[in-house]
């Protein structure tokens, strides 16, 4: 417990006061926002097969810069990818450290929690236990971003998720990585007082509507995005992972 109480505090157990706690904190935070503001990002991105097959392919290869290399360099993806990999390695190795030290020190941060009935307590454990998952599976899922920048796009990706059951892994990511998200930059605000302005117990209760609002929007979102790349992965079951060409012929993914 007393490594939980000095990653905190910044107090040692012979009572010495360090700034390290601080700085590491303030580390967190900024890797936490900047993942945060990407995730939202990335989902309005791949949300956008919504709109049909067609503006999917054309938004992926923006990002591969087809305005500028004719047909597009998918190996940009794959550096962009390296980036927010690094930032999220930073994060969850800044994150670790908050993480219970022992089952012991669970269970007496769990017994905490339920006497204070606190729930921004409540989100905290919530936070570490999806960030826990997703050390895991997010990994997998930019690991594959990585190393097949070409096969992102409305067949490739829906091909993925259905014949390569990638379905359930997006699933238990979508609600970790939203979820971890919106309560973290609700904390953020709350722990740094970003926005408490004359009352700050009002704008706690403002925060939490805004984090409610955020969690389910794009909760639904991603609900929806995913049930359209099932879809269109179920119908083309029985094809090879091809690419989408808008000029409606058909290229086979190598």
């Amino acid at each position: 417990m007393e490594e939980i109480i000095e990653a905190y505090t910044g107090v040692t157990s012979e009572g010495k006061k360090s700034r390290t706690p601080a700085t590491l904190d303030k580390a967190l935070t900024a890797s936490g926002v900047l993942l945060a503001i990407f995730m939202m990002a990335h989902m309005f991105f791949v949300s956008t097969i919504l709109f049909g097959e067609k503006t999917m392919y054309t938004v992926t290869k923006m990002f591969e810069l087809d305005f500028i290399f004719d047909g597009g360099l998918p190996i940009i993806v794959s550096v962009f990818v390296a980036i927010v990999t690094i930032i999220f390695i930073v994060h969850a190795i800044l994150g670790v450290r908050k993480f219970p030290t022992s089952y012991k020190a669970y269970l007496k941060i769990r017994e905490h929690s339920k006497m204070m009935k606190h729930s921004d307590t409540s989100m905290w454990m919530f936070q570490w236990i999806s960030g826990f998952i997703m050390m895991f599976i997010a990994m997998i899922h930019l690991y594959i971003m990585f190393t097949q920048p070409e096969n992102i796009g409305p067949y490739a990706s829906s091909h993925r998720v259905v014949s390569e059951n990638m379905w359930l892994l997006y699933m238990v990511l979508l609600i970790c990585v939203e979820l971890h998200g919106s309560i973290g930059l609700y904390r953020a605000a709350m722990k740094w007082g970003w926005f408490d302005g004359k009352n700050p117990k009002e704008t706690r209760q403002k925060m939490i509507k805004a984090k409610k609002f955020v969690s389910i929007f794009f909760l639904a979102l991603g609900v929806a995005t995913l049930l359209t790349y099932v879809k269109i992965g179920v119908e083309r079951a029985d094809h090879l992972p091809m690419k989408y060409n808008p000029n409606n012929s058909i290229e086979i993914t190598k």
